[in-house]
């Protein structure tokens, strides 16, 4: 798979995200949750600097849900049997999307009181 031409490698990471969005119920909400924020954000119309932090959390929760969904992937196909570490392991990288929708949900309560504090 290295050094594909760049359409092809753009494909597997395509690919990769539709799959994604079709097996994993959290990474639909995600997104949902990330096409509401966008939206709330345009209407306030912030400082370019908040969109962009904005923008920087919700690509950071969304590309952390697909590593999750990837680890779990691998980690369901290569040990298919409930263990403590598997289960561990899958519940640490639960817990860095965790980490990562608090710092959104707090860069986003920042920015509305930046707005209205103006």
């Amino acid at each position: 798979m290295k050094n594909r031409p760049f359409l092809e490698r753009l494909s597997f990471a395509s690919l990769g995200i539709v799959a994604a969005w079709q097996r994993e119920r959290s990474f639909r909400a995600q997104v949902l949750l990330g096409i509401a924020a966008t939206a709330f954000t345009a209407v306030l119309a912030p400082s370019l600097i908040w969109a962009a932090m904005i923008a920087l959390s919700i690509a950071l929760v969304l590309a952390l849900e697909l590593l999750n969904t990837a680890l779990e992937c691998v980690i369901d196909h290569l040990h298919p049997e409930t263990a403590p570490e598997i289960k561990l392991a899958k519940d640490i990288a639960a817990g860095a999307v965790l980490l990562a929708s608090i710092g959104a949900v707090a860069v986003g309560m920042l920015m509305i009181l930046a707005i209205f504090l103006r």
